[in-house]
């Protein structure tokens, strides 16, 4: 049997241990206060924040970190990722117990809204 998507950002959110939430909701809001011009939806089974029709960035909750995907690949960014797990595919991870980085996400989601057209 297939786990239902959520229908919306806050449902998701809702389906995490109070601990992961937490971080999620300040996720939410980290992102929220950067674009609050996007559009908020579930894409991809995951929360996601779209402008003018584009994807814009994803995160997602684990186990034992928080995921942000759509994270541009450029030399600006390299020095504060170092600290964390990345991929070159566009994603960041942070580790859940740990404080999420409000300027670092909010940099991030800013770098993208001038990327996207």
């Amino acid at each position: 049997m297939k786990t239902p998507v959520a229908a919306s950002i806050d449902e998701y959110i809702a389906a995490f241990p109070k601990e992961t939430q937490v971080q999620l909701k300040h996720m939410h809001a980290i992102i929220h206060k950067a674009a609050p011009q996007a559009e908020e939806k579930i894409s991809y089974g995951m929360p996601a924040f779209s402008l003018n029709g584009k994807n814009l960035i994803y995160f997602a909750g684990y186990k034992q970190h928080i995921g942000l995907y759509g994270v541009p690949d450029t030399k600006e960014f390299q020095k504060e990722f170092a600290a964390y797990k990345t991929s070159g595919k566009g994603t960041i991870q942070f580790p859940l117990g740990k404080p999420l980085p409000v300027s670092l996400i909010t940099r991030i989601v800013k770098h993208r809204l001038k990327k996207s057209p």
